[in-house]
């Protein structure tokens, strides 16, 4: 799975909108969506919030967890603990980078969010990339993936197979009975 994929995933993700059209509940595949009235918060997937704000049919309401004070206490905490932290959405990064990429300007303080939600993800892969190089160094055989998002895990999957991958024909090589080099690819 790639970044994209990701990314199309989080689009599914409800958002609350606030249109400034009228339309009656329409009926979708995923759900039923509506109605929308002016002035009324809805919810809605971020797919369709993204396309009505590019129209200028509706303002986006960010999400309760993107404020500053929420997201410095997430860092805080993040930074403090040495295991990973819950994060508020599994989706947290691509929901930023979508909601500021689209529509930063229904975003109170879009800057420090960027930055405050960028600091998180780096601390959190520097976590990711410290547990995996323990987990390689002890030859563990198996990971814990408490609180990861989908992304996180993403980011590390080649290292962690191409790195297992190795471990499993070093560890054949090395069993009694087997000759060099007779070994299976995965």
């Amino acid at each position: 799975m790639d970044p994209s994929e990701v990314e199309f995933l989080a689009e599914k993700e409800m958002v609350k909108i606030i249109p400034n059209f009228s339309l009656d509940k329409i009926y979708l595949i995923g759900g039923d969506l509506g109605p929308f009235n002016p002035g009324l918060p809805v919810d809605v997937p971020v797919w369709l919030a993204l396309n009505l704000k590019q129209r200028q049919k509706c303002r986006i309401v960010p999400p309760e967890w993107m404020d500053v004070e929420k997201l410095e206490e997430m860092r805080e905490l993040e930074r403090k603990e040495d295991t990973f932290t819950p994060v508020p959405s599994p989706y947290y990064m691509e929901l930023t980078k979508l909601l500021l990429n689209h529509a930063s300007d229904n975003i109170p303080k879009a800057d420090e969010i960027r930055t405050l939600v960028k600091d998180i993800w780096d601390t959190r892969i520097a976590k990711l990339r410290l547990s995996a190089d323990s987990f390689i160094s002890q030859q563990e055989a198996h990971a814990k993936l408490d609180n990861l998002t989908l992304m996180e895990i993403n980011t590390i999957r080649s290292l962690l197979l191409d790195s297992l991958n190795c471990m499993f024909k070093l560890r054949s090589n090395l069993q009694p009975g087997s000759s060099k080099g007779q070994f299976m690819d995965y």
